[in-house]
């Protein structure tokens, strides 16, 4: 019998992400492969974004240190996980998957544009990311999902957060 989350993202523009993501199967390869995905992705974006707007404004972080690092690799990922899974769950009752994964990721790109613009425009796709593997490891449990999506989250913070925080 196969898979009820396997199923979700067989069509449409999900579809064509790998399997490790698409698939609840190997929670030590998701991670890895999906923050693979959101840092190629978000480099992409970001260079895009600095080519066409090379005066916009991006995130200042005051913080330093082991505080910012913290922040930034544990408690950030953490809690921007547990909300997006809200805003999931309840898109996920009104749409498809795949129109509640793109929303997600549409409204968190959103939500943080509104500390910096350019910010919003990069993070967007990570945010797809992170809100497949929610919603594919959600079939699993809500633990699973939970802690695919914030661990994946947590890689992807992992670089930036070292240059903020010791750079």
């Amino acid at each position: 019998m196969k898979s009820v989350a396997v199923g979700l993202f067989e069509s449409g523009p999900l579809r064509l992400l790998p399997a490790a993501v698409r698939e609840p199967r190997r929670a030590w390869l998701a991670i890895p492969v999906g923050a693979a995905l959101t840092l190629a992705g978000s480099l992409a974006l970001s260079a895009i974004v600095t080519a066409i707007m090379p005066t916009v404004a991006t995130p200042e972080f005051p913080m330093r240190g082991w505080d910012a690092f913290l922040k930034l690799v544990l408690l950030a990922p953490l809690v921007e996980t547990l909300i997006m899974a809200a805003v999931l769950t309840a898109l996920a009752i009104f749409l498809s998957p795949t129109v509640a994964v793109l929303i997600s990721a549409l409204l968190a790109g959103l939500a943080h544009s509104y500390v910096a613009a350019a910010w919003g425009l990069v993070i967007w796709w990570p945010f797809v990311i992170f809100s497949t593997l929610y919603m594919v490891w959600r079939e699993r449990s809500v633990i699973a999902a939970l802690g695919v999506a914030t661990a994946t989250h947590a890689l992807q913070n992992l670089l930036p957060a070292l240059k903020i925080a010791f750079g």
